[in-house]
């Protein structure tokens, strides 16, 4: 019990010490699960779009900033539809939003440059 007391006591303190010196940094723990390492990978690629993606784009009036900065920055990667060991370039599908998505984007992302295929308005 005395020994369950003494870590106890340097614990607690440790924790709260090193919490705030990783909230000052501006740390955070988010970006090591898998949706979102394949959206940071994507955004930090050049993005390529297929034809029928632009014209899609277009149609939508979808513009490159509302796709960047909204759709695949909070969207959500479908891996039971993805083919994410697919080589040399791994292919996925986003979907935008969350909650009852109203898009979806199928897209490769190699070592260079995220491909951009397709867009679907889902409703």
């Amino acid at each position: 019990m005395r020994k369950a007391k003494f870590f106890l006591l340097g614990l607690i303190p440790g924790l709260i010490i090193v919490f705030f010196i990783l909230n000052k940094k501006g740390a955070s723990c988010s970006g090591y699960l898998p949706n979102s390492r394949v959206i940071a990978e994507t955004l930090s690629k050049e993005f390529t779009y297929s034809d029928g993606f632009k014209a899609e784009m277009e149609f939508l009036k979808i513009d490159e900033k509302f796709l960047k900065d909204s759709i695949i920055t909070k969207g959500n990667i479908d891996f039971e539809k993805s083919d994410a060991q697919k080589k040399p370039c791994p292919s996925y599908i986003l979907t935008y939003p969350k909650k009852n998505p109203r898009y979806e984007i199928g897209f490769e992302k190699c070592t260079e440059q995220s491909n951009f295929q397709s867009l679907k308005k889902l409703r």
